[in-house]
Formats: C-alpha cells, structure tokens, sequence
C-alpha cells in the first residue's frame, strides 16, 4: 500500500511537470544581439554597416514632387497643382502624389511623361530636373518616396502590412510596429522576402546574433515581406501535447490515492 502511494505520488508530481515545461521557453532563445565575446568580457563593440539608400523606383510607388520658383511661380503652380494638404493619410498620399506608373513613367504637366523605372530616389530627381528646366528657368525640384509598405507576418504581436514614411527602416524599427516578436518566435530563423529584377530572393537572418548589424539585409526595402517562423516547441506545447489525456491521469491518480489511503 505505502509502496503504491508513493508512486502514485512521484507519477502526480512528473505530470504537473510535464505540464509546466511543456510551454516553456529557454531564455537564450527569447533574447536578441546575443554576442558571447560582449557577454564574457565585458567590453563594447562596433557593428559596421555602410547605410545605402540604393532603392529602385518600380511602378506603384508614390513620388512626392514639389517644384520651388520664387521667379516663375506661376510656371511651378501649374505643376505641383493644389498642395495646400497634407500627406497624413493613405488618401491624401493617393490625391497629392505622383504614382508611377505600369511602364515605370510618371507624367507631370508640361513635362509630359519621364521614364523612373530601376532608378534612384536621387536619379529621378535629376531626371526630372533636367527636363523641368526646359520649360522653367531657375527651378528647385523636391523629389522624395512618399510611403512604401513593410509586410510582418508570422510570430509578431500584430501581423500585417505596415506604411514606412521615411526612406528606410531596419528590422527591429520593423518589429517595433507590429509589437515586437512574440515569445515563441524563432529569432535565429527570420526571413526576408524580396522582390529582385528575376522574381522573389528569400533570405535568412538570425536577429537572435549581434552581427545582425552588419548584415545587407539589416535595412529593409519597400515592399519587403519578413516572416518569423514559430519554435518547435509551440506546436508542441500547445497543438501536440496531450492535455486532457495528462489531466484525466492526475484526476484518476487523486481519486485512487484517496480510495487506498
């Protein structure tokens, strides 16, 4: 009789371990920039990373362009149109800026229509300055990327697709807006799917390694689709784990203590 209390007790006591460590989640795997020389030795380190905005302008994205002539203002107002708004919302981005269009063109008044396609922020400008200048002499042109859009999907707080209005982001500014990762996130598994000249490059990058910091990918690009994969231990945990089964044990296992007691 003693010897079967006792197993039922060690039998009770492994199943609510069970069912403890089920979900949980070993620390080293929820921590980001995770260096071990940093960690032992205490001391500071430097992450080189060359921030290029070498983004190719591709039909669909928006251009804000403003031309400033305080000689010919009238020659400026009949291209930059009514600007008296503000670009706070997805309407006035449609209504006050210049989408590119199918064949990589923009068509402004006067100008007619200019080629932008696979070329810079920067280039475009100059493109366009050069062709402004025909028609008004003594012209500043304003060319900047209205907004592009950031896709978060996978373990993240609030999955979606999010507006950038600043010519680049990094991916933990990208996780900020959906809320961070969630604790069953996979960091050393994220990836980035980006549309290229031949189709779509999916990349992996472990956001869980300080060298993070220097990688290429460590900058998003508009348009790009960044996808954290959930841990093992989720599905397991909460999909595969016999709960009830566990539960029904510990019930049973009670109930005959307390008949052979």
């Amino acid at each position: 009789m003693k010897y079967m209390s006792k197993l039922l007790k060690i039998g009770l006591v492994a199943a609510l371990f069970a069912v403890v460590f089920a979900s949980c989640v070993p620390q080293k795997k929820m921590l980001y920039l995770k260096d071990a020389e940093m960690l032992t030795e205490n001391i500071s380190k430097e992450y080189v990373n060359d921030r290029t905005i070498d983004y190719k302008l591709q039909p669909g994205d928006n251009l804000y362009i403003h031309v400033v002539n305080t000689i010919d203002e009238r020659g400026a107002a009949s291209i930059n149109g009514d600007t008296r708004g503000y670009l706070s919302s997805d309407a006035n981005i449609y209504l006050q800026t210049t989408t590119i269009d199918k064949e990589g063109c923009i068509e402004m008044p006067l100008v007619g229509k200019v080629e932008v396609k696979n070329l810079t922020v920067d280039e475009a400008k100059n493109k366009l300055q050069t062709a402004i200048n025909t028609y008004i002499n003594g012209s500043m042109l304003i060319v900047k990327l209205a907004s592009f859009n950031v896709t978060l999907l996978g373990e993240v707080s609030r999955p979606g697709m999010y507006k950038v209005y600043q010519s680049q982001i990094n991916l933990f500014e990208a996780m900020s807006l959906a809320g961070n990762m969630t604790n069953f996130a996979k960091k050393s598994d994220v990836k980035i799917i980006r549309q290229t000249d031949n189709g779509s490059e999916i990349v992996t990058v472990d956001m869980g390694q300080a060298d993070i910091l220097s990688s290429p990918y460590y900058y998003l690009k508009p348009n790009d689709i960044v996808y954290v994969e959930p841990l093992k231990i989720k599905q397991w945990g909460f999909t595969t784990f016999p709960y009830s089964t566990v539960f029904s044990i510990v019930t049973l296992g009670v109930t005959l203590y307390n008949i052979l007691k």
